[in-house]
């Protein structure tokens, strides 16, 4: 492969949106392991809510696909390749890409944590405002003027 082939194959990997149309891969070998991609995310996807034991499962699987990402991009970057063997590595990481970005979505919970422990300091945050402007103690006792 030449160096601009090469840069090429590196920048599509590169562009914001390069995983839109890519197909999540039936099968893919992570860290010489065959998995059963697609069934594993649409089955996790499936659920409304990821119990914990599960949650530890998507995090593993996370953790050996970027992983996996890595080592096929570093293939393409330093290893001699032909063209084409480079291209269905891009193509490959892209299903990744799209494998991991299914899987990121299923934290909403953590925004939804996130959101009523906000809430909950606002309302803190006020009803001291309230007791400091009406003139209250920390006890609720009354303060002299």
């Amino acid at each position: 492969m030449k160096a601009f082939e090469r840069k090429q194959l590196l920048e599509r990997l590169d562009r914001e949106g390069a995983t839109i149309g890519t197909q999540i891969p039936e099968r893919v070998m992570v860290q010489g392991e065959e998995v059963a991609l697609r069934d594993f995310v649409f089955e996790i996807r499936r659920r409304e809510t990821v119990p914990q034991g599960e949650r530890d499962r998507v995090d593993r699987a996370k953790k050996n696909l970027r992983r996996e990402r890595l080592q096929r991009r570093q293939r393409i970057e330093r290893e001699d390749l032909s063209y084409e063997e480079g291209e269905t590595l891009v193509e490959s990481i892209l299903g990744i890409d799209r494998a991991l970005h299914a899987l990121e979505q299923l934290e909403p919970t953590d925004i939804e944590q996130a959101a009523a422990e906000q809430r909950t300091a606002d309302q803190h945050r006020w009803m001291s405002f309230l007791k400091k402007v009406l003139g209250h103690d920390s006890d609720g006792g009354r303060l002299r003027p």
